[in-house]
């Protein structure tokens, strides 16, 4: 019988000195495990979030500064932008402006010289009445 307990304490896994901390140092503050397995050792809860927040204080200033930087570029080239569209608007606003006063001077040319030419036919008929008397 010597022989099948050796075999049996061999099979066993050997508990390292960290394990043996863990199993004997218990958190009174839980209380005891629902399973009854009080022999398992306590896992925390896996949190990525914990993972990001490793970053130091410096690293994160610098990205904050980057960040501001790379804000006021884009709202730079954002007014820029509208500046130019502005630009564009109010030249082809005056061009319009042009035309419609270009327009408009030849409408009054136009009925200048019809007058100018009334005037001048009731000249030539006045006149040729009188030469035929």
């Amino acid at each position: 019988m010597s022989s099948a307990s050796a075999n049996s304490t061999s099979k066993m896994p050997q508990l390292t000195d960290e394990i043996k901390e863990q199993i004997l140092k218990k958190d009174v503050t839980k209380g005891p495990r629902v399973s009854g397995k009080e022999w398992k050792v306590q896992k925390k809860a896996f949190r990525v979030k914990a993972l990001g927040v490793k970053s130091s204080w410096e690293k994160r200033q610098l990205q904050r500064e980057k960040d501001k930087q790379t804000n006021a570029k884009l709202k730079e080239m954002k007014e820029e932008r509208e500046r130019e569209r502005k630009e564009k608007i109010q030249t082809i606003k005056e061009r319009r402006e042009k035309i419609a006063e270009k327009e408009r001077y030849e409408r009054l040319a136009t009925i200048m010289k019809a007058k100018k030419l009334d005037r001048l036919k009731r000249r030539e008929k006045r006149n040729k009445m009188l030469k035929e008397r």
